[in-house]
């Protein structure tokens, strides 16, 4: 199940590629699954017996691919003549920080702040101290290894990072997150305050709006987002989740 389907193979950025044959993966293919059944309350929930650091990391590189690719349907509109400033409508400017390369907050233009934005988060997520990809291991086959073992304790002991309840996130996993997050946020509020006329123009309304409201009742559920953060989109925010309440 994909939002875009087949309709447009540009991405802004690389694609970022969950490992097939990992937990996440099927967590991946889970959430395809539940998506599909077009109920998207029922889809962002946590599956039973689930991490909800990997729940959360499964979603945000999912999150990540998807705005990849719808803003990178509109680069031909978004320049630095149409777009000189980073907004979302007239009340909201967004200036460039993220703290270790530029420090202080810096003025420019909407492909300048997505560039930013975009490399710095594709950063983050290929940081295997924040967003391990070796988690939620299979212990199949090393209980076959140490078969002869009279306790999985000493396995747990020997290899913790094994161990499903002993995911090795950082502590500021969840932080770090929501800060991806609510960054991808700007990017959906540029495009829909700046560029919707260009999205129906290619004809990928639907497909933005499936997408919006995927994330919106993700962040929602594990409340991931500040509430004043989300202000600029506020209107359609409640016009898109007002009837599945």
């Amino acid at each position: 199940y994909s939002f875009l389907g087949n309709r447009s193979s540009k991405t802004f950025k690389p694609k970022k590629n969950i490992p097939e044959g990992s937990h996440q993966y099927e967590l991946l293919k889970h959430a395809e699954a539940t998506l599909g059944s077009g109920n998207l309350r029922m889809a962002v929930m946590l599956p039973d017996g689930e991490d909800l650091n990997e729940w959360v990391a499964v979603n945000t590189v999912d999150f990540f691919n998807q705005i990849n690719m719808l803003y990178g349907t509109i680069t031909d509109f978004c320049t630095e003549e149409s777009c000189p400033v980073m907004s979302a409508g007239p009340k909201y400017e967004y200036h460039w920080a993220d703290g270790t390369n530029i420090k202080k907050p810096i003025k420019c233009s909407a492909p300048k702040y997505i560039d930013y934005l975009m490399t710095w988060v594709q950063d983050q997520l290929d940081d295997e101290t924040l967003f391990p990809s070796k988690i939620g291991m299979s212990l199949y086959l090393d209980t076959i290894i140490y078969q002869n073992t009279s306790s999985l304790f000493n396995l747990y002991t020997l290899y913790p990072c094994l161990c499903p309840q002993g995911v090795p996130f950082k502590r500021n996993f969840m932080s770090v997150a929501k800060t991806i997050l609510k960054r991808l946020f700007r990017v959906y509020a540029h495009i829909y305050h700046q560029h919707f006329d260009s999205v129906m123009q290619l004809q990928e309304e639907a497909h933005l709006n499936t997408s919006f409201k995927h994330f919106i009742f993700f962040v929602q559920e594990f409340n991931l987002i500040e509430r004043k953060e989300l202000v600029p989109l506020q209107d359609l925010i409640e016009k898109l989740t007002t009837k599945d309440r």
